[in-house]
């Protein structure tokens, strides 16, 4: 099973942990049918938007599939979809609506302005301890 990640999950970023022993497939953007949105600590990714969303593919196992959604807060925070990448159908963590904050019109959270990459605790949640969100 794959997983797709646009935020904190993204190689080099505070949440990546959560994906040891997963494989890294590849870099992918997808076509431009989302909205992402910066809430500062995380990005947000709801359907119905004009964005494309630059991520990275990542091959995981049952067991990181379920530590993503305690951190994910699945199913009550974050819902799950399947989306198509090169290296076959992926879940990706998405909110049925997008909430308010500043939109990344050029759907890569790496790119979000640098006054939004000050470091953001976990509110003291560790690994496989709590849900934060992508």
């Amino acid at each position: 099973m794959r997983v797709f990640v646009y935020g904190t999950l993204l190689a080099g970023e505070g949440n990546h942990g959560w994906l040891k022993g997963a494989s890294y497939l590849g870099r992918w953007t997808t076509p431009p049918l989302f909205r992402l949105i910066d809430l500062g600590p995380y990005p947000v990714l709801s359907p119905g938007g004009r964005t494309a969303v630059t991520g990275e593919v990542y091959r995981v196992s049952r067991l990181i599939l379920q530590r993503l959604d305690v951190l994910e807060g699945y199913p009550g925070d974050y819902q799950r979809r399947l989306i198509d990448t090169p290296w076959g159908r992926a879940w990706v963590y998405l909110r049925a609506s997008a909430p308010a904050g500043r939109p990344l019109h050029h759907g890569d959270w790496r790119r979000r302005p640098l006054t939004h990459r000050a470091f953001y605790p976990l509110r003291g949640k560790q690994l496989g301890t709590g849900s934060h969100t992508e």
